[in-house]
């Protein structure tokens, strides 16, 4: 598959690795933006204050599968008019949107392929992408759990502050596991 990074940090630059390694072309863009015209899906990895700066820089995402990464802290709200950062990168896109890979913790990717049993990734998004972060999480070495459509967008974004906080709390870092009971 050819993907397309929108952000070269932690998040961004660790999954574009994972995806890599798993047989992916990775385009990867920075600050100055770029093309994303070519790609199949494509990944928003920025700071959750930058998403309009960092959707402005690149051309080609007209009608684009984006999995929408990003979180916000403390008073930091999404663009004006819109409940959730993945909200508004649809009304951008006009494509199919998710909000996934933004409650785990970029340190442990290069963990996860030895768990003993793959960790949660939880997403929210339309479901014409559901196979998409279906098969872009198993190849990161995670396994999808979905939380709803766009509109729980802005409940996970709430909840990255929550799983930050309980790592700060003590725990550190972690990785999660939601499975039905004949799972265990």
């Amino acid at each position: 598959m050819n993907i397309t990074v929108i952000g070269r940090g932690n998040i961004g630059g660790g999954l574009a690795d994972l995806w890599e390694r798993a047989g992916h072309r990775v385009t990867r863009l920075g600050h100055d933006g770029g093309e994303a015209g070519a790609a199949e899906a494509v990944l928003l990895a920025v700071p959750g204050t930058a998403v309009e700066a960092a959707l402005s820089s690149v051309k080609g995402l007209e009608g684009k599968a984006v999995l929408d990464a990003t979180n916000l802290y403390g008073d930091a709200r999404p663009p004006a008019g819109f409940a959730s950062n993945a909200e508004y990168v649809k009304a951008v896109t006009g494509g199919p949107t998710a909000k996934a890979f933004s409650t785990n913790f970029a340190a442990l990717f290069g963990q996860v392929a030895a768990a003993r049993v793959r960790p949660s990734n939880l997403w929210a998004g339309d479901d014409q992408v559901e196979g998409l972060v279906t098969q872009l999480s198993l190849d990161a070495g995670y396994e999808a759990v979905r939380l709803g459509d766009l509109g729980m967008a802005a409940t996970q974004e709430g909840l990255a502050g929550v799983l930050f906080s309980v790592a700060q709390s003590g725990l550190g870092q972690f990785v999660y596991r939601m499975a039905a009971p004949e799972q265990l």
